[in-house]
């Protein structure tokens, strides 16, 4: 097992300033947004170095040490491919329960979709995709509590979760959604590019339903508008 990295950062240099010296607008700053807490896993120091060397170079990230690692928010694991070691170490993770974990690999077999969700993994890249730019995503991805998946393999999730819903949950008349049908059937039409007059004559609800409807959805969720509200349902794979 290989020791995690951590990034040398270097200070702001401050400015001293004699009692009563006004601030210009031109010389105040926001202060530098704090670094996303990251450790990295590997078996294959190749790879560690790899990934490390790719992140070390961004101000978004701070690489932390083994002795450290306690207090990263995202964890990512990066293996050629899912084998038993890799997922010992995920379930090590998900039992620690204290970070959000992704997922850098090399060849993904369908079959261990259901492994990596079950380890609680919320974002998976493959290691051909893994530039700066995408992995910086999924760690910020990652740190706003939210999943990244490559589109194939999120069309599969999909299709197994329909087909849980559809052989175990509907007989029951319970859902994995936390949409309601009315929610989800409103959203889709707003992907379509439907307004609110459109969205109540095909629902057959009044303007006001559908946009108390909408409002509704996005309060519970913290989203902005109907265009977060759409792009939040679709990431989560609700509608």
């Amino acid at each position: 097992m290989t020791a995690f990295e951590q990034s040398s950062g270097g200070r702001e240099p401050v400015e001293h300033l004699r009692p009563g010296t006004l601030l210009s607008p031109r010389s105040t700053a926001r202060p530098p947004a704090r670094r996303i807490p990251v450790a990295v896993y590997a078996e294959d120091l190749i790879l560690h170095a790899g990934l490390v060397q790719q992140l070390r170079q961004r101000p978004e990230v701070e690489l932390l040490t083994l002795d450290a690692s306690d207090g990263a928010v995202v964890s990512l694991t990066v293996a050629d491919r899912l084998n038993e070691s890799v997922v010992e170490h995920l379930r090590r993770l998900q039992r620690g329960g204290t970070v959000r974990v992704g997922l850098v690999v090399g060849h993904f077999e369908p079959s261990g979709l259901q492994t990596v969700v079950e380890c609680g993994v919320a974002a998976v890249l493959r290691r051909c995709d893994a530039d700066q730019d995408r992995l910086v995503h999924l760690v910020t991805a990652l740190a706003n509590g939210e999943g990244v998946m490559p589109g194939d393999l999120l069309g599969q999730l999909l299709d197994h979760v329909g087909s849980l819903q559809r052989t175990m949950l509907d007989p029951r008349g319970l859902t994995l959604s936390p949409l309601t049908t009315r929610e989800a059937e409103m959203l889709r039409l707003v992907a379509d590019g439907f307004d609110t007059s459109q969205i109540a004559a095909r629902t057959a609800y009044s303007e006001r339903t559908v946009k108390n409807v909408l409002h509704e959805v996005s309060t519970r969720f913290g989203l902005r508008n109907r265009a977060h509200a759409v792009g939040y349902a679709m990431r989560h794979g609700l509608i």
